[in-house]
């Protein structure tokens, strides 16, 4: 029987895919100084950079663009939304934002001085940057089985409850704690609820507030269902994993299934006050910030569809078929697949390769000029702390590149073109060339950096 669950959709509608030559993808990678962020969308084939507001909406949720309120204040749509904000996570407290970096800019400038310390499992790279931006440390304390690529462990994502009681009995006592749901970082990793349950222990225990970034809570339920609660509904589940948090903040560009939109929300009255006078500020007012009404009624209609099972167990099944090519062919990923990538473990991709050449990065080039495939490196570039002046690396554990899956947009056929394309590089590493940094930013390198062949 195949492997593969059927979508649990039909295509109305296509979009055409842009096939380029070889000498085409040469061209256009130079252009871009070997960092395919700078790619223009039409020299690329399959684009598998990120799941964060690629994905595609439903009919319903065309439909619901056609309902959009653009009141300034107060709009229709901003109701609609809250309705479901509550019916789903229930906090009294909440306001849209355009994105998930929005409200951890918010946030995070309200809760945080200089000198603070936030605990979390693994934070991305935007939510890192946003913490040091502020003067603040973010506080690693993922479990140890996160780091091995090999073992078939349910939760990597979870908190080491013994290391974050040892940060909590510390000095500075960390602000407040941050679990992202599923853990981005270490390869899409769910949190289990027995996991948040010993968190939220904690969190009272020593009177510091728990928040979740929850940019992919409904794949995160859904392997609590799966692995952990089978006797709970999807939204049963989603209901219990909120209602352990104080707050949370969410890029409803990944589970929200639109292509913009964000969420903040809370429990203390006096935590949204302040909210509320800086999206004011800077975002724009509480009931629409920075979203037009058509894009709160999409996102209502797409929180709703992204907790249905068929939907999910289609969702993450794609994924699993992705690994599963690539595990028949030897090729290394990290086990088990997350729920919204495969993730390829490049120290054993290329073992013998000197992490200064920038392996991750590398072979993202390489799988671009193989098939027209855009990939992203979250290892060295992405993660490591690099010394211009001396050329001197600060290597992170994990080398990996992320191949994330857009919401309902690609078929089975397009995954196996993927697989067919990273398989022949799997085989043939002679086609991947050392790189080197010679443009960087001062954060979030990967996105800005340029680089040269070595």
């Amino acid at each position: 029987m195949n492997p593969y669950v059927f979508e649990p959709f039909k295509i109305k509608a296509v979009e055409r895919i842009p096939l380029t030559t070889r000498e085409e993808r040469e061209r256009y990678i130079r252009e871009a100084r070997f960092n395919l962020f700078n790619l223009p969308s039409q020299a690329v084939t399959i684009d598998l950079l990120t799941d964060s507001g690629t994905g595609a909406m439903s009919d319903e949720q065309w439909a619901a663009l056609h309902r959009g309120d653009e009141a300034y204040a107060g709009a229709r749509s901003y109701y609609r939304l809250a309705q479901v904000q509550r019916e789903l996570f229930g906090f009294p407290y909440f306001t849209p934002v355009h994105q998930g970096r929005a409200a951890e800019r918010v946030l995070f400038e309200i809760l945080l001085q200089p000198g603070d310390v936030v605990a979390t499992n693994q934070p991305f790279d935007t939510t890192y940057a946003n913490i040091v931006a502020q003067g603040a440390t973010p506080l690693e304390l993922v479990i140890e089985a996160a780091y091995d690529t090999q073992r078939d462990h349910p939760f990597k994502g979870n908190v080491d409850l013994d290391r974050l009681e040892e940060a909590l009995q510390g000095h500075p006592r960390p602000k407040f704690v941050l679990i992202t749901i599923t853990n981005n970082t270490g390869g899409g990793q769910p949190v289990s609820l027995e996991n948040l349950r010993g968190v939220r222990a904690l969190c009272d225990r020593y009177q510091v507030p728990l928040y979740l970034d929850a940019a992919r809570h409904a794949e995160n339920a859904y392997f609590i269902h799966e692995r952990e609660a089978p006797h709970m509904s999807i939204r049963d589940i989603v209901r219990e994993t909120f209602s352990l948090a104080d707050g949370m903040l969410m890029s409803a560009k990944k589970d929200g299934l639109v292509n913009i939109g964000g969420l903040l929300a809370v429990r203390d009255a006096r935590l949204f006050a302040r909210i509320q006078e800086v999206m004011v500020r800077t975002e724009g007012f509480p009931t629409y910030g920075g979203l037009a009404g058509r894009d709160m009624e999409a996102l209502a209609q797409g929180l709703l569809e992204a907790v249905e099972l068929s939907y999910l167990r289609y969702r993450v099944g794609q994924v699993r078929y992705l690994a599963q090519r690539l595990r028949e062919a030897g090729v290394p990923i990290l086990e088990p697949p997350g729920g919204h990538a495969v993730y390829l473990d490049m120290l054993r991709f290329l073992p013998d390769w000197p992490r200064e050449h920038l392996p991750g990065q590398a072979f993202t080039v390489a799988l671009y000029r193989e098939g027209g495939i855009r990939a992203v490196e979250l290892g060295t570039v992405a993660f490591g702390k690099h010394d211009p002046e001396t050329g001197t690396w600060e290597f992170p554990r994990l080398e990996l590149v992320r191949l994330a899956i857009p919401r309902r947009v690609y078929t089975q056929a397009h995954l196996d073109y993927v697989a067919e394309a990273i398989v022949q590089l799997y085989h043939h590493p002679e086609k991947i060339r050392p790189l080197r940094l010679v443009k960087e930013p001062p954060a979030l390198r990967h996105f800005l950096a340029e680089y040269e062949e070595i």
